[in-house]
This record gives C-alpha cells, structure tokens and sequence, in this order.
C-alpha cells in the first residue's frame, strides 16, 4: 500500500469560528493551531498546506491559568542598546488583545515559509463581532 500525499489542488478548505471567551490561552492556541496546520483531516500531509481557516472572537475575554496574568510579560526590542522593553500581560490585553492570541498560535506553528502561509488563514477580533459574515462558517469548540 502507497503512503498518500495530497496535492495543493485537491484540498477543500473550510473556516472556523471560535469563540474565546473564557478559555485558557495555551489550550485555545494548540487547537487553532491543529486546525490551521491541517492535522484534524485525515489527509494531512506536513509539506503541503491542507489546514482550515480560523476566526477568532471575543479575544479580549482569554484568560491564563494561576498567577501567569500577574507574571507573564511580552518582551520586544528596538534594536537600539537598551531598547528592550517589558510589557504585562493586563496591559497588552487592555491596548492589543488579538496580538496575544495571534502570538501564541504563531509560536506552535512552523518557523518556515509553510507555517507564515498558514498563519495568514487566522484572522482575530477583540469582539463578539466579525466583518467575515457572508462566509460559510462552522463553530469550533475548545475542549478545556
């Protein structure tokens, strides 16, 4: 029996909506991440791109598990010496909460041009509301 590869052409790519209110950030990122990678078909093969699209809302409701909201931070740099800066977890969630979704789905992706292609098919809201109402979605729930 002969190992099956699919082909760009023959994947079907459906969307998700995920709804991340109340639902711990870690869990909520390696299911997305599944589900963008493609690992939840059958058909999934690891060079091609053969993953679904993900929409996520209510990305100002996530949360973390035990004291990491008080201790976690998102560190960045300006490339200037002493350009590092130290950013909490409550401050980022009150101006950006969709780059801390979008960020930690992006680090259990791949590091290649694959998992960039992939990383596009995310699209992330702070709120209950998205501008993708005319596509064919289906909900996607997170198992806690």
């Amino acid at each position: 029996m002969k190992t099956y590869s699919a082909k760009a052409g023959e994947i079907e790519r459906r969307w998700y909506v995920v709804d991340a209110a109340q639902a711990p950030l870690g869990r909520l990122a390696t299911q997305i991440a599944t589900v963008l990678r493609g690992k939840h078909k059958p058909i999934y093969t690891p060079h091609v791109d053969c993953g679904d699209g993900v929409i996520v809302i209510n990305a100002e409701k996530v949360r973390l598990t035990g004291k990491k909201s008080e201790q976690k931070t998102y560190f960045r740099h300006s490339g200037y010496m002493g350009g590092a800066k130290h950013i909490p977890f409550q401050r980022m969630l009150e101006r950006r909460p969709e780059f801390i979704v979008r960020r930690a789905v992006r680090g259990m992706l791949p590091k290649t041009n694959l998992g960039r292609l992939m990383s596009k098919k995310l699209r992330v809201y702070a709120g209950p509301e998205h501008p993708h109402k005319g596509l064919v979605t289906e909900p996607l729930k997170i198992e806690s």
